[in-house]
């Protein structure tokens, strides 16, 4: 009696990564074993990079309340100080977006927070 294989459920595994590997040039494409260690290297880029994509905005925000903060005449630590003493528990995706949106209210932010006394350590 012949040897029974599970053809259809390998088959379906086979076809899932082949999916998964469409777009990859080469063997990457269309050789199993390649196509199933591309398609494993692909998710842990991707599990990595939806961490390092959080540190990047963050970097991003940062920059741009600093290059705001500097055209109004105050340093982003200072700033960033008087916000937290005064308060003000506003994110910084958010100041960047209203710094960068709608400067007059940000003017209005820096002029608040700026007659704030900040406590040095």
């Amino acid at each position: 009696m012949p040897r029974a294989r599970n053809v259809p459920a390998s088959r379906r595994a086979k076809k899932r990564i082949f999916k998964r590997t469409k777009g990859f040039r080469g063997g990457r494409r269309n050789l199993y074993r390649t196509a199933k260690e591309s398609a494993m290297r692909s998710d842990a880029y991707a599990y990595r990079d939806r961490r390092n994509r959080k540190r990047v905005f963050r970097r991003l925000w940062i920059v741009r309340i600093n290059a705001a903060c500097r055209q109004r005449g105050i340093s982003y630590s200072r700033f960033v100080a008087a916000l937290k003493a005064a308060g003000v528990e506003t994110d910084r995706k958010m100041l960047a977006e209203i710094a960068v949106s709608d400067p007059q209210a940000f003017d209005k932010l820096v002029e608040s927070v700026s007659s704030q006394p900040v406590a040095s350590e």
